[in-house]
């Protein structure tokens, strides 16, 4: 067995955790683990120490303000999934979280790590981009457009972390998932968004990041229905090709799932 020698301190405080960041650039901030700990695990990951803020308080809530839907970092995906305000506000939202891993997982995972660790195949930077959420982080706030800058990247800087999540009331939103059958992880996920600025398309899984696909959203602005994206067709060439699906199949899935995600939408 290979040793793993790393420092392990638990943060009392939000501030706290910021001084001990800026103490040791090399630590990782330890919310939910349930990317970090595997990702260590595999050897991919060898941080010389981690800061748990997992039981910090003032990073774990939902408040329901005016059309504005805000939560905590380190709210864990099952809050979100059993929260009446998310319901009540964004029921797309709780059902995506609801739908996120296992129980297990939604027992531990956190939104904030979700986001911070961009994973390809996760669901919230898709509800994030859809949704047009504000990440709010130690030092400024930053809109899901300009969060996202590519796989396992974002535009967090050293020492930033994220506090809390803004999310605007949308007048009507969807997601629906096609999985991987083996890690649940999915092949192509979308959130669908309509709201009085317009419609936003959110698509995580199919490729090496999570994007917004403009041609759903022109034709969804003219007619929210499922029939309005029967027939556009995503680019394949950017997309992800595997032992799991091609680039053309999961091209496919973005539209299934996009139609699926507009039918719920309209359901609710």
């Amino acid at each position: 067995m290979i040793p793993y020698n790393f420092e392990y301190t638990r943060a009392k405080s939000l501030s706290e955790a910021q001084t001990m960041l800026a103490k040791n650039p090399d630590a990782k901030l330890l919310a939910g683990g349930q990317t970090l700990i595997p990702t260590m695990k595999m050897r991919l990951a060898n941080p010389s120490a981690l800061i748990d803020i997992s039981n910090l308080e003032e990073l774990s809530f939902i408040r329901a303000s005016g059309d504005t839907l805000t939560i905590g970092a380190t709210t864990k995906h099952g809050m979100i999934a059993a929260s009446a305000d998310v319901k009540r506000m964004i029921p797309a939202l709780a059902h995506m979280a609801s739908h996120i891993g296992d129980p297990a997982v939604r027992a531990m995972g956190t939104i904030g790590g979700s986001l911070a660790n961009n994973d390809p195949a996760a669901d919230y930077p898709a509800a994030a981009l859809a949704l047009n959420a504000t990440i709010k982080t130690t030092n400024r706030e930053i809109k899901a457009d300009d969060f996202f800058t590519g796989m396992f990247s974002t535009a967090l800087e050293d020492g930033e972390i994220i506090t809390e999540i803004a999310f605007p009331k949308p007048d009507r939103g969807g997601y629906t998932k096609f999985c991987n059958p083996a890690s649940r992880y999915p092949m192509a996920g979308v959130f669908v968004a309509q709201t009085k600025n317009g419609v936003r398309v959110g698509v995580t899984g199919a490729g090496p990041g999570v994007f917004r696909v403009e041609a759903m959203e022109a034709a969804l602005a003219k007619n929210f229905t499922p029939d309005a994206v029967a027939n556009v067709a995503v680019a394949s060439g950017d997309l992800n090709s595997d032992i799991h699906a091609t680039a053309e199949y999961r091209a496919h899935l973005v539209t299934v799932m996009a139609k699926r995600a507009v039918e719920q939408a309209l359901a609710a």
